[in-house]
């Protein structure tokens, strides 16, 4: 057992952050898991299926969330930032700021504040593809299972959600909090974020309307998703008849990221399922550079060749629409047979690639040239794990977490010996 009086502090709540706080926690650590978003679960959370088993979210999620709940070790912060960081290993302090929820944990998520809740805003765990009311629960999977009030939404001077809780567990004068922490060790899991599509001025997305990128078909595909499972265009609402995958949109381009994201390829031979199963006579074409899908990935290259999906390697050069129809042309090389090609499609998907959320990083923390933290040879008591230090899926991500958890129980370790 680890004990010296001062826990792990690990930044980010998706499948990395929670792999390194329950594997700290279970070996015996205090861990304070601080997470930004008002519940656990991070990209994961928003996928239909994930590598390498083609597991639904909640068949993860669920597993870690009971064993975070059980564990009195683990204290979780949602709603949290960590504003600064100083010290020295095995002795750090933690400032972390907290922002109201204006709902207390006497909640029992019976939903009543938002029946009754006037007001609308985006809802931003389906990307912006739906709406919830103000008085919202992040999502059915949700943890902690506490509805969130979103003040800027709300009318000015209403309190209909606070009058209708027989629980009495809304607290509309709620005010941000700040905590000081005295850590042994910090972990940095804040995962990623997709590439910014709006910059690739050539392929349309944002001006054209069934132009859309891997994370939102992730969310059609999803049954809790925006259209309860159904990849339909978002022009009309028609099921697509046809339709294309980019892949490196933006990724290996020094105009964007001159690096490859590593799992984008045996994403979009996925997602080439997905529509396959809901629409078995559509025309599926998905445009590569190189075909990267290392290990039991190899598995989805070889599924989608045998379904029928035709693989071009070239790469697409524009896209444009028919604006009769909604349809979209894709011009594109075909290196193969040395020509110039184009593809007409229902709906183009661009596979977008990861980029690390190390921006709001505590200084200590290093980083590489593409902005992925790094953990240098010889650097104890500051370590990163999953997307946040590089592209990878899910296995793998536990498998980093649990790589780091290991490296701050040590640390631990050795401040309590020399303590």
């Amino acid at each position: 057992m680890v004990e010296n009086g001062k826990p792990i502090l690990v930044i980010g709540g998706g499948m990395a952050g929670m792999t390194a706080a329950i594997e700290a926690a279970e070996a015996g650590a205090h861990v304070v898991l601080v997470e930004k978003e008002a519940s656990l679960g991070g990209r994961v959370a928003r996928t239909n299926l994930y590598f390498p088993k083609l597991c639904p979210p909640g068949c993860g999620l669920e597993i870690n969330f009971r064993r975070i709940k059980n564990n009195p070790r683990i204290e979780v912060l949602t709603l949290a930032s960590v504003e600064s960081l100083s010290g020295a290993p095995g002795d750090y302090e933690v400032r972390v700021k907290l922002a109201p929820r204006y709902v207390t944990s006497a909640c029992t998520a019976c939903g009543e504040c938002a029946r009754v809740c006037p007001a609308e805003r985006s809802d931003e765990f389906n990307l912006g593809l739906s709406r919830t009311k103000a008085a919202y629960l992040p999502h059915a999977m949700a943890y902690p299972a506490y509805y969130v009030i979103d003040r800027a939404a709300c009318p000015d001077g209403c309190t209909a959600c606070q009058e209708a809780c027989r629980y009495n567990a809304i607290e509309l004068d709620q005010r941000e909090e700040q905590r000081t922490y005295r850590a042994s060790a910090v972990i940095a899991a804040t995962g990623w974020s997709p590439y910014d599509a709006t910059r690739i001025e050539n392929l349309g997305y944002g001006r054209l309307k069934n132009v859309v990128t891997n994370v939102i078909l992730e969310r059609l595909a999803a049954p809790s998703g925006p259209t309860g499972g159904r990849i339909l265009r978002p022009s009309d609402g028609k099921p697509p008849e046809s339709v294309v995958f980019i892949q490196c949109a933006g990724s290996r381009d020094e105009n964007h990221l001159p690096y490859c994201s590593a799992v984008c390829c045996a994403a979009s031979l996925k997602q080439a399922t997905y529509v396959r199963s809901l629409y078995p006579e559509a025309r599926i074409t998905i445009f590569y550079i190189d075909i990267r899908t290392p290990g039991r990935l190899e598995d989805f290259y070889r599924q989608a060749a045998a379904g029928g999906i035709e693989l071009i390697k070239g790469k697409a050069a524009k896209i444009e629409e028919d604006a009769a129809t909604g349809d979209l042309v894709v011009t594109a090389e075909d290196v193969m047979n040395g020509r110039r090609t184009a593809v007409r499609a229902s709906l183009v998907v661009l596979a977008t690639g990861i980029v690390p959320n190390t921006e709001g990083l505590p200084a200590g923390f290093a980083r590489d040239e593409f902005r992925f933290a790094v953990n240098p040879p010889g650097l104890k008591g500051l370590y990163a794990a999953g997307c946040v230090r590089r592209p990878e899926e899910v296995s793998a991500t536990v498998q980093d977490a649990t790589a780091a958890a290991l490296k701050a129980l040590q640390c631990a370790g050795r401040s309590a010996r020399h303590a």
